[in-house]
C-alpha cells in the first residue's frame, strides 16, 4: 500500500518492529499481563508515525490493532491527523494456514494464538465494515481494496 501512495513520500511502519526494539523485560504481546507495555509500543510507533506524517509522508501502521487499542488512534485525529482504520482478515481457515506457513512459534502455540486473536477480530460490532475480507485476495487485489476503502472515506476514525 504504502509503495502504490499518490503521496510522493510514504513510509510503511511495521508495528512488531517496535517489539523487537525490546531488549530486556519484554513481555509477549498477546499474553495479559502486556497490556501496560503494549501502551507503551503503540505510544512509541503513533510518536514515529506523526514525526514522518509531519515530514510529509503518507504513513502506512501495518499491525494488529483492535478497537480496544483505538483510544490513542482517536486522540491523533483530535490533533487533526487523519486517520483510516482497515481490517484485513480472511476466512478462519486461511488465516490458520497462513499464520502456520511463517510460524514464529511452535505449531500448537501458534494456532493457539491464532485461533484466540481470529475470535477476537471475527466480530468488530460497529467496525465490521471497515473489514476487508482476503480470503481469497491476492496481494495486487488487497492493495486495490485497501486503496478503494481510503478513497472512500468511509473508514475514517473520528
Amino acid at each position: 500500500v504504502a509503495k502504490e501512495s499518490d503521496l510522493e513520500k510514504s513510509v510503511h511502519m511495521h508495528t512488531d518492529d517496535f517489539y523487537h526494539y525490546l531488549s530486556k523485560g519484554a513481555i509477549p504481546p498477546h499474553l495479559p499481563e502486556s497490556n501496560e507495555q503494549n501502551l507503551v509500543v503503540i505510544e512509541a510507533f503513533l510518536d514515529a508515525a506523526k514525526r514522518y506524517a509531519r515530514g510529509g509522508y503518507d504513513v502506512i501502521v501495518d499491525g494488529i490493532i483492535g478497537p480496544w487499542f483505538l483510544e490513542p488512534w482517536q486522540n491523533l485525529v483530535r490533533e487533526h491527523y487523519e486517520v483510516h482504520y482497515i481490517i484485513l482478515r480472511a476466512s478462519k481457515e486461511e488465516t490458520l494456514k497462513r499464520a502456520t506457513e511463517r510460524a514464529k512459534l511452535d505449531r500448537d502455540t501458534n494456532i493457539e494464538l491464532v485461533e484466540t486473536m481470529w475470535e477476537q477480530f471475527s466480530n468488530l460490532g460497529i467496525y465490521e465494515s471497515n473489514v476487508i475480507d482476503t480470503t481469497t485476495h491476492s496481494i495486487s487485489d488487497t492493495v486495490s481494496a485497501v486503496r478503494e476503502m481510503v478513497a472512500s472515506g468511509l473508514v475514517l476514525l473520528f
